[in-house]
């Protein structure tokens, strides 16, 4: 398994699909070592080596990247340079009649694919978001020319299978310049990915049913093969710690639908200025709150967001109308994605049947 984000290891049935050892081969770019990122990826690979010995890491060797690119180009062209080293030390594991079974990459390392291919060695790929960005990214090459002629109109939007229209406005970064490296990369993924033998999704299939049978209709991109789409989620990183941490005690201890979440994910970084406007906001709307707050202060790109816009918004959720029906949506989804984890569940299935897929190789 080749990845920059966590692989999915985190998921017991994943973890179980074969008793013999399981190699992780990882690169890392010397370029983020201070990160929080890097810092938490490091605890992760700690964590994961302690709590399953069969779990095996190879890294590759360092290589020093082009002072020429931004930190987020880096992020889709460094797995490019790492292709050489990776064939390298894929040959020298089937030298020592360890040929692996399959490999499993996530889109950013995209460039690894056609190495894997050369060596006749079945790849996957795992989508660690939702299917309904996975839709829009197997959909690009289709929709390039519309995006060409109307990502410079804000009041326009795009078009993909299985979702709503989206803004031009809230498009990801990389659509921001069609000839830069992000976009690129994106494009390349999307041709590479249908030739796959498989991508894994962290959703399940009730959860996002539009998006889901889109892409296994063959919408996104019809002139392509439909690979088989494995719903395995939602996934999410198992502590390891035999005790609950004390916010999920606390978190039970309140009443139903009474907390408000904020979380911005692992790239969420906000300078000292906006995570105080985030304090004063979820203070003045008297409601219950649980922060997830990035270990450090870096620079954050977009728009700033006011503490009275904050509060807005956090009252609309717990004090409307319309924000119970969202809340009562979320509890549905909660009881779902259970179900789906469960026994007989859609994402337990889907996980079995990629188990078998991988047993007859």
């Amino acid at each position: 398994m080749l990845g920059t984000n966590g692989p999915p290891s985190s998921n017991g049935g994943a973890r179980k699909a074969h008793t013999n050892s399981q190699p992780f081969i990882h690169h890392h770019n010397h370029h983020h070592h201070r990160t929080i990122r890097h810092r938490l990826h490091l605890l992760y690979i700690s964590a994961v080596s302690t709590t399953t010995p069969s779990i095996l890491f190879h890294h590759l060797p360092t290589i020093s990247p082009p002072s020429s690119l931004t930190p987020f180009e880096l992020a889709f062209a460094l797995p490019r340079l790492y292709n050489s080293n990776l064939r390298h030390a894929l040959q020298t594991l089937i030298s020592q009649n360890s040929r692996p079974k399959a490999s499993m990459i996530d889109f950013f390392c995209n460039p690894s694919f056609e190495v894997f291919t050369s060596l006749g060695i079945p790849t996957y790929y795992f989508f660690t978001s939702g299917a309904g960005g996975l839709s829009a990214l197997l959909a690009i090459p289709t929709t390039h020319q519309t995006v060409v002629e109307k990502i410079k109109d804000p009041n326009t939007s795009i078009d993909f299978p299985g979702v709503p229209p989206i803004p031009t406005p809230d498009l990801p970064e990389p659509f921001s310049d069609l000839e830069g490296i992000p976009y690129k990369s994106l494009f390349s993924a999307a041709i590479s990915m249908p030739k796959s033998s498989g991508v894994l999704t962290n959703t399940f299939t009730e959860f996002e049913p539009r998006a889901v049978k889109a892409i296994s209709d063959g919408l996104c991109n019809p002139s392509l093969p439909t690979p088989p789409i494995y719903c395995i989620g939602p996934i999410v990183v198992n502590s390891g710690e035999d005790q609950e941490h004390e916010c999920l005690r606390w978190l039970d201890s309140q009443p139903s639908q009474s907390v408000v979440f904020l979380c911005f994910g692992s790239t969420g970084l906000f300078k000292a200025e906006q995570l105080m406007e985030m304090a004063i906001g979820l203070e003045k709307s008297g409601h219950r709150f649980l922060w997830v707050v990035a270990l450090a202060l870096e620079e954050s790109e977009g728009g700033f967001v006011s503490a009275d816009e904050l509060e807005k918004r956090v009252r609309e959720l717990m004090d409307s109308e319309s924000g119970k029906r969202v809340r009562e949506r979320v509890m549905e989804m909660r009881d779902g994605a259970k179900a789906a984890l469960g026994e007989g569940g859609t994402s337990r299935v889907a996980l079995a049947e990629l188990v078998e897929s991988w047993r007859k190789g």
